[in-house]
């Protein structure tokens, strides 16, 4: 007995000698404390993270002697050894460049941003508490190569490398590893799904083509936001934002944004997190009253077709309508419509969560996660229509188990489109509740002919015969406008109504395996993808009427990483990635890039890159069925060709030459016979050649260096892209009889008005080429204030007059210019940021509408001060501070100025 109880004293006297405390501080040169530093215990997974003063205390289930290491974004890390228990640390972290930075994305394993193979940008947790902009997701604006086009308060669309539009599907958004892109629309609604402020921990931007380490929709760039992890950063942190938005058109309305982030680590095995996010506001109202190429440019013209007015897309030939009745004349006339600001509230809102629950079962790096995202919200998108998001739910649910070596992780992404609707269509189908286009139509005829015959000019008779045929009109905000609005909103027939419904998902797996711990020859990396989709819009999208469409890809890569010569100042990164879809053939992406550093201090990096990429014609490029109006949307998947059969009314003129009454045209006809637009307009009808669609490449070319001239840093990459089987739409019109070519019955259906506008979905022939550099030169100025200056060229190569019918949507300026000025301590706690951007003048292209973007320039300013006694920041702030309204795209809103204070609560 006596034996078995010194054994137990052994054994806890072992046990109380293994757990030793330390405590401390963490402190940047000028011995100002580091919130948020990471402090480990080199070798295990065990740490914790300094508060607010930069204060830390650990327990440690070890004995001496051991070493912690302190580190921080933009600082340089540093290591102590444990000697003793309850010893007390001291680290003072100096402040690093950019180039210090680690980044993931470039090569799927950390490497710092100096030693990237190819351009990669970093926006991290120093950046977001200094952005000037109202939230970290429009600070990235800042960054070199990006451009974002407002499309409301609530969706920016990021883009980089020139192609840009609000359905960007060839850029890519991943959150956590998991694309945030919506299965319905095939890209990312900016952030209303996105992250809270609270919870982000870095954000990485790879600009241009990145296929061969991500695959089919990584082809002109991707956004990379990862996450704090609730073992590394435990605690409750928070803010709130309110202020005002100003613009002419919606006046100074309130803007609120709050969020809230919850993490909890149970112990070495269990940890949990939480986060929210609400924002609510009213979006930039659009007010281009001016008419479209091709219609008269105001209402007192008889075939106006504005660009923020609905309901006027619906004209016809008076002449044709009425028979041929020569005291008709040979002229369009288009019903009246109803502005933006009648059909939408331009509520903005957003209204975000997700959860995750960690477990590490071995207390190592071996981690098994499970992640839920949900969002919802309202907001304005333009496509070929404007549409009101309202009410719109997106969800994501994610397993992933993990270690330094390895990752496997699957999810689901599904969405719905709650209220949503077409604004275009609900012009149209409340005119139509009203009066029909017959009726409205005939009754404009006959009170033309008849003022034309009582002696009115020309002009007073179409006057006359609008004013007869609008008696009646439900006027806005009267009980018969808003009971056929309300009607039109909630039917999802396009004929009727203007509803947008979806409830579309896709699955996603994806693994990696890194063997740098197996071999010390070369770093070898594997891995592979499996998407399939669930199109379900019940036929208002897609053309899934019967059911839903379903289809998958996959894919499969390899990368090698080699280091060579003294110091191993020279890397070669070589990658290569296969892909599948059942729809199309196989394709092979290979990238191989070569770094070398040089210099007294190494502190240079030149770099070299050739890669291709490819890119999968989206869910709408193949399978979309939609009657946007103006033309109908055909996608041009072998299987969709005939599924879409729409029935249309033909003329008496056609009739009387032998055609039935109706027509049943398949979407099939326009790829094999119809007429090209611009022949049509040009006077001279040419059959059009529409090939199906195929998957579209580049090969993309890169050179670039990185380096540190005592406190300056200059960064500076030119790239060459050259694009095959470029992806485009073209419009082609479809006559109701005849076949193209046979220079009669054909031609007859042009010239009656049988016939219909289709947008078909498929690959150019043009050479499409583009090319561009961009240089950021970083420095201390004054001592402590930092001053960085971007600098962005970017052009397309291409032939436009050779190919009159093609449409690139290029969409980007060719000049950039951003600056930025600040410091994030003038004096002890104070600090403050100026960011001043400029764009040169560009061409819009779109199917909602074409136009000059004039070139413009904004001032975002902020003005911050901590408080530690509670743990606590808070900011004042200005977007557009210069009060300038500016758009960035034909149909938006103008954008206005937003001034705020937030406040911001033990944000580590």
């Amino acid at each position: 007995m006596r034996n078995l109880v010194s054994v137990l004293a052994l054994l806890l006297s072992a046990i109380t000698y293994a757990q030793t405390t330390i405590s401390g501080t963490v402190v940047d040169g000028n011995n100002q404390p580091i919130p948020g530093a990471n402090l480990i215990i080199l070798g295990s997974t065990t740490g914790t993270v300094t508060d607010f003063d930069g204060a830390f205390t650990l327990n440690v289930p070890l004995s001496p002697p051991f070493t912690v290491q302190a580190s921080s974004v933009g600082y340089r890390t540093e290591n102590k050894e444990v000697n003793s228990n309850n010893q007390y640390l001291s680290f003072t972290l100096m402040e690093g460049t950019e180039l210090d930075e680690v980044v993931i994305s470039a090569s799927r394993t950390p490497e710092r941003i100096f030693e990237s193979p190819v351009t990669v940008e970093r926006f991290g947790i120093k950046e977001i508490k200094n952005t000037a902009s109202a939230d970290f997701y429009d600070g990235l604006e800042n960054l070199k190569g990006v451009d974002i086009n407002t499309n409301s308060l609530t969706f920016k669309s990021i883009n980089t490398r020139g192609f840009a539009s609000f359905s960007n599907t060839r850029f890519m958004q991943l959150v956590d590893g998991m694309d945030n892109s919506t299965p319905a629309l095939n890209f990312p609604l900016g952030n209303l799904v996105g992250m809270t402020e609270t919870d982000v921990l870095s954000v990485e931007l790879l600009p241009g083509a990145s296929s061969a380490l991500y695959g089919a929709n990584a082809f002109n760039g991707i956004l990379f936001m990862r996450s704090k992890n609730p073992f590394e950063y435990p605690g409750i942190s928070g803010y709130i934002k309110q202020g005002i938005t100003t613009q002419e058109a919606a006046g100074t309305n309130s803007y609120t944004d709050v969020g809230i982030r919850i993490a909890h680590k149970f112990n070495d095995v269990i940890a949990a997190k939480v986060n929210f996010g609400w924002l609510k506001g009213t979006d930039w109202a659009a007010n281009n009253y001016t008419g479209k190429p091709g219609s008269g440019s105001t209402r007192a013209t008889i075939d106006y077709d504005g660009y923020n007015v609905y309901g006027d897309e619906v004209s016809t030939n008076i002449r044709a309508a009425s028979g041929g009745l020569g005291i008709i004349p040979n002229v369009v006339v288009s019903r009246t419509g109803y502005r933006e600001s009648d059909l939408t509230n331009y509520k903005a809102e957003s209204l975000k969560g997700d959860w995750g629950l960690y477990f590490r079962p071995w207390k190592n790096d071996f981690e098994i996660a499970y992640v839920g995202k949900m969002g919802t919200g309202n907001t304005i998108y333009q496509g070929t229509n404007r549409y009101n998001i309202a009410n719109f739910f997106q969800q994501q649910h994610k397993l992933e188990v993990r270690n330094n070596n390895f990752f496997v992780r699957g999810y689901v992404v599904a969405d719905k489109a709650g209220d949503s609707y077409d604004m275009v269509f609900t012009g149209i189908n409340i005119n139509r509740q009203w009066k029909s286009d017959t009726q409205w139509f005939s009754e404009y005829i006959s009170t033309y002919a008849g003022a034309t015959l009582s002696g009115a000019t020309d002009t007073e008779a179409h006057a006359a015969a609008r004013a007869t045929a609008d008696q009646g009109r439900f006027e806005p905000g009267s009980t018969e406008f808003k009971n056929a609005f309300n009607t039109v909103t909630n039917d999802p027939d396009l004929n009727t109504g203007s509803k947008f419904q979806d409830a579309s998902k896709y699955y996603h797996a994806d693994a990696n395996y890194n063997f740098s711990h197996l071999t010390d020859w070369a770093e070898i990396q594997v891995g592979g993808s499996y998407r399939k989709y669930d199109l379900n819009s019940f036929g208002t999208i897609y053309t899934d009427d019967d059911s839903p469409i379903k289809y998958s890809e996959m894919g499969l890569y390899t990368q090698i990483q080699k280091r060579f010569l003294e110091n191993e100042a020279l890397k070669l990164t070589a990658s290569l990635r296969y892909d599948k879809s059942e729809l199309f053939d196989g394709f092979f992406s290979p990238r191989v890039s070569l770094g070398y550093t040089f210099g007294p201090q190494d502190n240079h990096n030149i770099r070299g890159s050739v890669q291709t990429g490819f890119r999968n014609p989206t869910t709408q490029d193949l399978f979309i069925g939609l009657d946007a109006g103006r033309a109908i949307l055909v996608g041009s998947a072998a299987s969709n060709l005939d599924r879409d059969v729409r029935t249309f009314n033909v003329s008496a003129s056609g009739q009387a030459l032998g055609s039935p009454a109706t027509a049943d045209i398949s979407g099939r006809a326009a790829y094999e016979n119809a007429f090209t637009l611009n022949s049509v307009e040009n006077g001279a009808p040419v059959a059009a050649d529409i090939d199906i669609v195929k998957p579209e490449k580049v090969a993309s070319y890169e050179i670039g260096y990185r380096g540190k001239l005592q406190q300056t840093i200059i960064d500076l990459s030119m790239y060459y892209n050259s694009y095959s089987d470029f992806i485009s739409n073209e419009t082609v019109l479809v006559p109701f009889y005849g076949t193209v070519g046979d220079n009669s019955m054909s031609l007859a259906a042009l010239q009656n008005g049988d016939y219909k506008s289709y947008q078909t979905y498929t690959n150019s022939d043009a050479d499409v080429n583009s090319y561009g550099a961009s240089v950021q030169v970083s420095t201390k100025v004054f001592n402590h204030y930092d001053l960085s200056a971007n600098y962005t060229f970017t052009k397309q190569d291409f032939e436009q007059d050779k190919y009159p019918d093609f449409r690139t949507n290029f969409n980007t300026p060719e000049h950039k210019v951003k600056v930025a000025f600040g410091n994030p301590e003038v004096i002890k706690n104070l600090g403050f940021n100026l960011a001043w951007r400029w764009s040169d003048t560009y061409l819009w292209q779109s199917t909602f509408g074409d136009g000059n973007i004039p070139a413009y320039h904004t001032l975002d300013a902020q003005i911050n001060y901590k408080v530690p006694g509670i743990k606590s920041a808070f900011k004042l702030g200005a977007t557009n501070l210069l009060g300038d309204e500016y758009f960035t795209a034909i149909g938006t809103g103008y954008i206005g100025s937003m001034y705020y204070v937030s406040w911001t609560i033990n944000n580590l």
